[in-house]
């Protein structure tokens, strides 16, 4: 498959691939002729994304199991990545898991999944890759944060806001330092989504209440940030780095 894209025989990870926006961010890039490690703490669903997506060139997808708040299972990943493909070029950051939960109510077990799945396993594989990504002189990340680490969530709890806000300064930090060797790093801050996630946190009234909010006045779908993850992962995106873009229908302009 020939692009302009330049992603054509790259090896990429998406973590939180087996559903929602993560499968969606798998489907475009094996679209766009990548290589795609298909990553999820449940492999039934990581093997269900490779039977949903279609791929009719020469590129290959594979489904591995794993936790990425688990040093020892995200090295796992990145072995079996490099041992199957030679190597690592993207890394998508996308697993995440939010809870609706106010502050009061939060358990200390509670804050820690969130924050660690969310943030930590952003920390952990996107340092497990950097090695490969150096040798190779070239690599992309994209990490997931949300319109919640600018503001505040709408439909998570405090715990999701906090590891959202965090992913933004990593992700400029991680910048900085990767820059010199040909490394970009950005995030992309999606909005409401309709995934199965957030569609199982928010009823049918409050979906209607936020349409109703939007200078778009709709809830933004997996394909689209799938788009936009694929730009950030491409050659054309390969002055933008530390940036984080929004996509959310105009619900926050900053």
């Amino acid at each position: 498959m020939s692009n302009d894209y330049g992603i054509e025989g790259k090896v990429a990870i998406v973590t939180g691939a087996g559903r929602g926006m993560g499968r969606e961010v798998a489907r475009k890039l094996v679209d766009l002729g990548a290589n795609v490690a298909i990553n999820d703490v449940s492999l039934e669903d990581a093997k269900s994304s490779i039977e949903d997506i279609s791929n009719s060139g020469n590129n290959e997808m594979f489904a591995i199991d794993g936790d990425i708040t688990n040093k020892n299972d995200v090295d796992n990943l990145i072995l079996k990545t490099s041992e199957k493909f030679g190597g690592i070029d993207i890394l998508v950051n996308n697993a995440g898991v939010l809870r609706p939960t106010k502050v009061i109510d939060i358990e200390e077990e509670e804050w820690d999944w969130v924050v660690n799945v969310n943030l930590k396993g952003t920390y952990l594989c996107s340092r497990a890759v950097l090695p490969s990504m150096i040798s190779r002189g070239w690599g992309r990340i994209v990490n997931f944060s949300s319109t919640a680490g600018k503001n505040i969530s709408t439909v998570g709890g405090a715990h999701y806001t906090a590891a959202k806000a965090g992913i933004l300064g990593f992700t400029r930090h991680l910048a900085k330092e990767a820059a010199q060797f040909g490394i970009t790093v950005n995030s992309v801050c999606p909005g409401l989504i309709a995934t199965e996630m957030v569609l199982s946190t928010i009823n049918e009234a409050q979906i209607k209440s936020y349409e109703s909010s939007f200078p778009i006045s709709r809830m933004g779908q997996p394909y689209e940030v799938a788009d936009l993850v694929a730009f950030l992962a491409s050659n054309k995106a390969s002055y933008i780095t530390g940036a984080s873009l929004d996509i959310n229908g105009g619900d926050l302009m900053i």
